[in-house]
């Protein structure tokens, strides 16, 4: 919490201003306050002068627009679902112009969140006080504030694994209502980004995705080519898993300083990440529909074998591997089929971020016999409102902004690993020409896997990750370790109260979200 040199914190003088501001209306019958709230609003810029300049020309980096022959205007979104520019700014500024709203982000987000800042207060009057916390402190940080009863921030974007977290202790404010005032067009989202970023199982919606992620496979064509395969099926070249394993020594031969196969299998949550993507083809799931741990069954154990089998033709390291070592490696050309997050297939494309150029095609999930179809929606990020805002349809409507087609559409052009995830983003023909990977992205959506957002997910996830890593270095047999997991995984629900009659989370309103495909014809 902030204070001044004399010891009033900034919230309590918020709430004194407040406070006398409402004593000062009720003594004027409130003309005062409107006649400030309304002489601000006209003191704006016309909403469509505003609008008119978040376009192409203005916010997409000019060497991708000149790569991609990009017009200034041209929407790479729907306008009809732009929520930007479908809201009513008069009544958004009559209602709230004047008011202002601290939205905490990681560091790393942070010029980023900043861009926006001017563009969003011209069009509602709202300020943004961007917060920056440390990535690697935010959690504890976020937490503290919340427990304090009295955060300093009134919205806050956040890992979405850490949802659960954040929801079952009531530290986060539904926003159905604020939805449907204002029209945000939240069908507009896929289902898996839905349910698994913004619904927390039946408590409505307490989120707004964000960073809407999934994991894919990219290979790349000419190293391919070397081993016998001259042209890229994205449904038939690399059609199982099995085969994926079969032609990785191949891969590994075919070019000095090329590894066959990219795998995150870094202690911890990145090889869980990398067990559940492949396991998940296997039909695994991790709990049954009373919240016991069965993520040590015959699928996920097949899983898990066979990301062992993979990381021994993986590129050196792979045991250490996170994020960015992987992403380092592949926009390097030192891998030649990666699983990996779909910003890798756009950035990829990208001479200032990559040497490969367009040496690299998205393929379709490969396929388990007997299995699932079930691309993996892992990690990713949500956006939302703490109960204790004192503005919180202020900050609502911020997230909305930040959210909104348009932007997203062209954070996806600009390459910079914030993910749109709305089917009138990810089925425009404009984007997906910018966007290598968003074909096969948009239609993986509609067979999503996620893991649910339970309380003390990340800690979850960390304990698995931990004993899956000991697979891929030997020291620990795939169902030996899934064992253990489950075991740890149990205790950690125990403690957050599973188990005792009431659990802190509706399983069968969480359950449609665990795997979109559920009951669908495949797709090919």
């Amino acid at each position: 919490m902030l204070t001044t040199k004399n010891g009033i914190t900034r919230r309590s003088l918020l709430k004194s201003t407040a406070a006398a501001g409402a004593a000062l209306a009720a003594g004027t019958g409130g003309v005062s306050l409107f006649n400030v709230r309304s002489a601000y609003s006209q003191s704006l810029p016309n909403p469509a002068d505003v609008l008119a300049k978040i376009n192409v020309g203005n916010m997409v980096n000019k060497a991708y627009r000149e790569q991609y022959k990009l017009g200034d205007n041209d929407e790479l979104w729907d306008p009809k679902k732009d929520w930007i520019r479908t809201v009513d700014w008069e009544a958004v500024r009559k209602e709230h112009a004047g008011k202002t709203v601290r939205f905490a982000v990681g560091a790393a987000d942070r010029e980023s969140a900043e861009s926006q800042t001017q563009p969003f207060a011209d069009l509602s009057g709202i300020k943004i006080d961007v917060v920056s916390i440390p990535d690697d402190a935010m959690y504890d940080k976020v937490v503290a504030e919340f427990l304090s009863g009295n955060a300093g921030f009134d919205a806050i974007q956040f890992f979405s694994p850490w949802l659960g977290d954040f929801a079952a202790q009531g530290f986060l404010k539904p926003l159905d209502e604020y939805v449907a005032k204002w029209n945000l067009p939240f069908d507009d989202w896929y289902e898996t980004y839905q349910r698994n970023y913004g619904h927390w199982g039946d408590k409505g919606i307490l989120g707004i995705p964000f960073d809407c992620d999934i994991q894919q496979v990219h290979v790349r064509p000419s190293i391919l080519k070397k081993i016998g395969i001259n042209e890229v099926d994205r449904w038939n070249t690399i059609p199982t898993y099995d085969e994926m394993l079969r032609i990785a020594p191949e891969l590994n031969k075919a070019e000095p300083g090329v590894a066959g196969i990219g795998l995150m299998a870094g202690r911890g949550f990145w090889a869980t990440y990398a067990w559940e993507h492949i396991a998940a083809q296997y039909g695994m799931m991790l709990f049954n529909d009373k919240w016991e741990p069965i993520f040590n069954g015959d699928a996920g154990v097949k899983g898990l074998e066979m990301l062992a089998a993979l990381s021994k033709h993986a590129i050196e390291g792979v045991a250490a591997a996170d994020w960015p070592t992987n992403r380092a490696a592949m926009l390097g050309g030192q891998i030649a089929c990666n699983i990996s997050w779909q910003d890798t297939g756009t950035q990829a494309t990208r001479p200032d971020q990559s040497k490969i150029g367009d040496d690299i095609v998205t393929i379709y999930e490969p396929r388990v016999a007997g299995g699932t179809y079930a691309p993996p929606n892992i990690a990713g990020s949500t956006s939302v409102v703490a109960s204790t805002s004192p503005e919180p349809e202020a900050a609502f409507l911020m997230l909305a902004y930040l959210t909104t087609s348009s932007i997203m559409a062209m954070n996806e052009a600009n390459a910079n690993g914030v993910a749109p995830g709305t089917k009138s983003v990810l089925n425009n023909e404009k984007l997906r020409s910018v966007s290598q990977p968003a074909k096969v992205w948009a239609e993986s959506l509609d067979y999503a896997w996620c893991a649910p957002r339970i309380p003390s997910g990340f800690q979850v996830e960390q304990e698995i990750g931990f004993l899956v890593n000991e697979v891929i270095v030997g020291t620990k047999k795939p169902k030996e370790a899934l064992d253990e997991a489950a075991g740890k995984v149990k205790a950690i629900m125990e403690k957050n109260g599973f188990y005792k009659g009431a659990d802190p989370m509706n399983f069968a309103a969480t359950e449609p979200g665990l795997w979109i495909g559920k009951g669908k014809p495949l797709p090919f």
